[in-house]
C-alpha cells in the first residue's frame, strides 16, 4: 500500500464524517433552513462528497482496477472539489452582500439569489467532473498527461485558472468587507463620541476571522493549484500527493470555521444528540457577516 493513498483515504474519511453531521443537523433543524445556512449545507454537502470520492478511490485503485472506474472516480473527486471552491465563493457572495446591503438582505430576492448561485456553482462543478468522462482525459495518450492522471494538462490548467479566479474574486470580496466593517465601526464610534475598547476589539476579531478564512483556504489550495500548472508528469508522484494532501485538509477545516462555531448550530447538536438543550433561549436569526 502506498502510504499517501493510505493517507488521503483516511483524510477522506475524517472529511465524510464531519460534513456528514453537519448536512445532518441542517436537514434536521427546521430553523436553520434559511440562506445563510443553505449556502453552509451546500459546502458541507460537497465535502462530504469529496471525502467519500476520496475513500472510494483508494477502493478501486487497490481492489477494482478498472479505466472507466478511474475516470468516474476521478470526475466525482473534480466535481466535488469544484463544487466544495464554488460554495465557498458563493458564502463569501453572500456575506458580502448582507452588509452592503443589509436593509434588503432579508427579502426573497435573496432567497432568489442564493438559489442561482447554488445552481450555478453545482452546475458548473458538474460540467467540469464530465469533461474526462466525456473524453478530456490521457488514457491513450500519455503525452498530453498532468500530474494528475489521467486528467490532461490542459484540463488541470482550466481547473487552476478557475481556482485562481475564485481566490482573486474571494480575495476582492473580503477587503471590501474589511473596509464596511471598519466603516460602521468608525460610524459607530463617532455616534458615541469615542472609540470605545469593545468597538475595537470587534473590529479586530472581524478582520483577524476574515484574514484566518482567506488563508486556511489559500494555503490549502494554492500550492497544488500552482503545481498542476508548473509541473511534470515525469515528476515524482511524491510532489502531487505532498500539494494535494494539504488541499483535502481544506474541506476538513471548513465545517470548523463555517458550522461548528455557529450558534444555531451548536444548540442544534445539543437537541439532535441528547434533547437536552431545550429552546429556553429564542433564535436568533442572524445574518452571514455574523457568522
Amino acid at each position: 500500500l502506498n502510504p499517501w493513498d493510505v493517507m488521503l483515504c483516511v483524510s477522506g474519511t475524517a472529511i465524510a464524517c464531519e460534513n456528514a453531521l453537519v448536512v445532518a443537523i441542517i436537514c434536521y433543524s427546521p430553523a436553520l433552513r434559511t440562506p445563510m445556512f443553505a449556502l453552509v449545507g451546500s459546502l458541507a454537502t460537497a465535502d462530504l462528497l469529496a471525502g467519500l470520492g476520496l475513500i472510494l478511490n483508494f477502493v478501486f485503485q487497490y481492489v477494482i482496477r478498472s479505466e472507466t472506474v478511474s475516470l468516474l472516480t476521478v470526475g466525482f473527486l473534480v466535481a466535488s472539489f469544484a463544487a466544495s471552491v464554488s460554495s465557498l465563493l458563493a458564502i463569501t457572495v453572500d456575506r458580502y452582500l448582507s452588509l452592503y446591503n443589509a436593509l434588503t438582505y432579508y427579502s426573497e430576492r435573496t432567497v432568489l439569489c442564493t438559489h442561482t448561485m447554488l445552481a450555478g456553482a453545482w452546475g458548473v462543478s458538474l460540467c467540469l467532473g464530465l469533461l474526462p468522462v466525456l473524453g478530456w482525459n490521457c488514457l491513450h495518450d500519455r503525452a498530453v498527461c498532468s500530474v494528475v492522471r489521467p486528467l490532461t494538462k490542459s484540463n488541470v490548467t482550466l481547473l487552476s485558472a478557475s481556482f485562481f479566479l475564485i481566490f482573486l474574486i474571494m480575495l476582492h470580496l473580503y477587503i471590501e468587507i474589511c473596509k464596511i466593517v471598519c466603516r460602521h465601526a468608525h460610524q459607530i464610534a463617532l455616534q458615541q463620541h469615542f472609540l470605545t475598547a469593545s468597538h475595537y476589539v470587534a473590529t479586530k476579531k472581524g478582520v483577524s476571522t476574515l484574514a484566518i478564512i482567506l488563508g486556511t483556504f489559500g494555503a490549502s489550495w494554492l500550492p497544488f493549484a500552482i503545481y498542476c500548472v508548473v509541473g511534470d508528469p515525469d515528476y515524482p508522484s511524491v510532489y502531487t500527493y505532498a500539494t494535494l494532501l494539504p488541499a483535502t485538509y481544506n474541506s476538513m477545516i471548513n465545517p470548523i470555521i463555517y458550522a461548528y462555531r455557529n450558534q444555531e448550530i451548536q444548540r442544534s447538536m445539543w437537541v439532535l444528540f441528547c434533547g437536552c438543550f431545550q429552546a429556553k433561549v429564542p433564535f436568533r436569526s442572524r445574518s452571514p457577516s455574523d457568522v
